[in-house]
């Protein structure tokens, strides 16, 4: 039997692996290959990874209101495709 490593922290994650290890639990959890257990243990696992996320994004939100002094603006929708004039 083959056994597996520990999983980080999820403080020693960066945002993006946060996210796409956030994204596969989802996926294996809606797929329904979880047993009871392992949903519970995959569920917990999800709420630090979240957790994680939103205070990553927290600290990115404050970090940008430095740099635009205190003033968050709304994108257009052309600016969040990327298809700004």
């Amino acid at each position: 039997m083959k056994k597996t490593a520990e999983p980080k922290a999820p403080g020693e994650l960066s945002f993006e692996q946060a996210l796409e290890e956030l994204d596969a639990l989802v996926r294996r959890m809606e797929s329904g290959e979880l047993g009871l257990d392992d949903s519970i243990a995959a569920y917990r696992r999800g709420a630090e990874l979240a957790r994680h996320c939103q205070v990553r994004l927290a600290a990115a939100e404050q970090e940008i209101r430095k740099l635009d002094g205190e003033v968050l603006t709304p994108l257009a929708g052309d600016e969040l495709r990327g298809t700004e004039p």
